[in-house]
Formats: structure tokens, C-alpha cells, sequence
């Protein structure tokens, strides 16, 4: 499986999150593909020594959130929109951090920053809500 996920028993973060993170960072970084196959539950719970319904727990909050597709009988894996989303969102933090390193070294406060950034998100939302009339649509 070439897999391995290293979890931190006393970091004080939950094992479930941390399994997640670790999911979604291989698969934001391409270690983890479309389609790929995680590793079976009970496999995961005695690799990582930990509860296997800490391992269900986060197989099932990936599922949620679009990253793992559970097909009952075979396995977890990953999602092919949930692989590409993860590499978008992986882009975009990027892009954001290079954004957020240039306006602090001009000067701005974390709260101006923030400022900046719902007034950005506002704008584009009300311009999508003008081309979405302009087409007649609601």
C-alpha cells in the first residue's frame, strides 16, 4: 500500500483529524490519486494502534466532506471530484499565502487583510448575481 500515515498520540489533537488531515494532505500533494484504494479499516486500526471506530470515524467525516467514496464490501476510495477538489484548494492556499505574505510586508493588519477579503468575496458574489440576472436567470 506505500501509504503511511504517522498520527502523534500526545499532540492533544484528535487521532480522527489528524487521519484526515493526512488523507487529504496525500492526496492535495498527488501521493494519493483518484480512484486509489485506502487501506482497510482493520488494517489502518492495527498498523496506527488505535481504535478501529477512530479510523471509521474518519473514513465517514471524508465521505461527508467529498474526499472518499465507502463502497460497502470493497473498501475507501478516494473520490474522483473530492482528488481534484483537494488539488484546487491546495492552489488556492498558495496563491493566497503569497497574497497574504505581499500586503503584510506593505503593512496591513490581520483585521485589514480580512477586511480586504470579505469586501473582494462580497463584490464577486453581487457580480455573479448581475451576469446570473443579465442571462435572466434567478
Amino acid at each position: 500500500m506505500g501509504m503511511i500515515f504517522r498520527l502523534n498520540q500526545s499532540s492533544g489533537v484528535p487521532l480522527y483529524l489528524q487521519l484526515m488531515e493526512q488523507v487529504k494532505h496525500a492526496v492535495e500533494t498527488g501521493a494519493l490519486q483518484e480512484g486509489d484504494q485506502l487501506p482497510t479499516i482493520r488494517s489502518l486500526a492495527e498498523e496506527l494502534v488505535m481504535n478501529p471506530n477512530t479510523v471509521v470515524r474518519a473514513y465517514r467525516e471524508l465521505e461527508h466532506e467529498g474526499v472518499l467514496e465507502l463502497k460497502h464490501g470493497s473498501g475507501a476510495f478516494i473520490k474522483e471530484s473530492g482528488a481534484s477538489r483537494a488539488r484546487l484548494i491546495h492552489k488556492a492556499q498558495a496563491v493566497v499565502q503569497s497574497a497574504v505574505e505581499r500586503l503584510t510586508f506593505l503593512g496591513l493588519t490581520e483585521d485589514e487583510l480580512r477586511r480586504v477579503f470579505e469586501n473582494e468575496l462580497a463584490q464577486a458574489r453581487s457580480e455573479r448575481r448581475l451576469e446570473r440576472a443579465g442571462r435572466g436567470k434567478p
